[in-house]
């Protein structure tokens, strides 16, 4: 069992804080278990809104929830039950104690409308991510990458098993819980989206293509991408755009928040399947940018830089929104500096840059550059 140290201090700091606290990120992340873990010390009743048993519970929701008022009620899966919110709300006006609810969800916050409404000022939210680096360790990089850190995948027996139970996951995902969220679509179209964003994760997003490729409208395809970033399965990169002399690209990166979902969609097993696979580069950036992305947090705003000239920037790391670090990323322990990074750095002015690869030592490859592994750049921005 891996020992979720950082979500448990996080999330007993809102406990303590805030009456409502709401916990999201995907299904089988291990939300459910992280708050019962946290909450085996107080008076707590748990309801799965999923089950038809724990659904009657709730018959009179009112009746139920005041009738408990001195406990703390987990509701897991709220988005099935948006009408509770409102309620909810009126009650933790009523007593405005911390711990009282413990809402989780696999919707985020924007996709759950009422939630914002209903319960602002009294909630606070922590999204739950699949395992990281800096939970598992740096020998756990290239088994992390491939089958991603969803635990029942990262933890099965073998490649076959954490394949099976990925490709299962996203299969209920289009069947089940992206329609209960409200995406109206076939199945098969939904389906064939998904591994049309797997074959082209890390280059820039294309709506019409999209669009003629499926046989929708644009707009219906970026509908498809909201909702799919709203379920926490994706992160949509936006290009920087500054005050520079320089015709820069306007078109968002598309990544999969998971590589073993994106694995998944592309039917990759292990790393020998993957070395054979023309996806190997786009799929080892699409790593980086998430590993850096969950391990730094709000420390930084992320985006990317290119120019239609050929300056070109993987990840960019901002504070209030001036560029700090420039990142390039490269699936090779012996990288060669391109010109268009070179340009893309003098273009944004960062004084830190780095290029990163999956496991080179520490060294500067220019005045202004240095070639580090990822572990080392993980633990090199976090200690800020």
């Amino acid at each position: 069992m891996i020992d979720r140290i950082h979500y448990k201090e996080k999330l007993q700091h809102r406990l303590s804080k805030y009456p409502v606290t709401g916990v999201v990120g995907p299904r089988q992340v291990g939300k459910t278990t992280l708050v019962k873990e946290l909450i085996t010390i107080r008076k707590a009743i748990y309801i799965d809104l999923e089950s038809d048993l724990d659904q009657v519970k709730l018959t009179d929701p009112g009746l139920s929830i005041r009738s408990n008022a001195d406990r703390c009620i987990i509701l897991d899966e709220i988005q099935i039950r948006q009408d509770l919110f409102a309620l909810l709300g009126s009650i933790v006006d009523e007593d405005r104690r911390p711990g009282k609810f413990v809402l989780l969800g696999s919707a985020s916050p924007t996709l759950m409308r009422k939630s914002a409404d209903s319960l602002a000022g009294r909630i606070a939210y922590e999204e739950i991510s699949p395992f990281g680096m800096t939970e598992l360790g740096k020998r756990s990089q290239q088994q992390l990458w491939i089958r991603g850190g969803f635990p029942n995948a990262f933890l099965a027996d073998d490649a076959k098993d954490s394949l099976d139970w990925r490709q299962q996951f996203v299969k209920t995902y289009i069947d089940r819980d992206l329609p209960a969220l409200g995406l109206d679509t076939n199945p098969r179209t939904l389906s064939n989206f998904l591994r049309m964003l797997a074959a082209s994760t890390g280059q820039l997003w294309n709506a019409v293509l999209f669009s003629k490729s499926l046989g929708v409208t644009a707009p219906t395809v970026r509908k498809y991408l909201h909702f799919l970033e709203q379920a926490f399965l994706i992160t949509v990169l936006e290009p920087y755009h500054a005050n520079i002399k320089k015709r820069l690209v306007k078109t968002p990166k598309v990544f999969f928040n998971d590589t073993g979902l994106l694995h998944a969609l592309l039917n990759v097993a292990d790393h020998n399947a993957l070395s054979g696979n023309p996806i190997i580069g786009n799929s080892w950036e699409n790593f980086v940018v998430r590993q850096l992305i969950q391990s730094l947090g709000s420390q930084y705003t992320y985006s990317f830089y290119r120019t239609h000239e050929g300056a070109e920037i993987d990840l960019l790391l901002l504070e209030n929104n001036q560029p700090v670090i420039s990142i390039e990323i490269k699936y090779s322990n012996a990288p060669k500096l391109t010109k268009g990074f070179l340009n893309a750095i003098e273009d944004v002015g960062t004084d830190r840059n780095f290029v990163v690869t999956p496991g080179s030592d520490r060294f500067p490859v220019h005045p202004k550059i240095e070639v580090l592994n990822l572990w080392d750049l993980v633990d090199l921005l976090g200690r800020k």
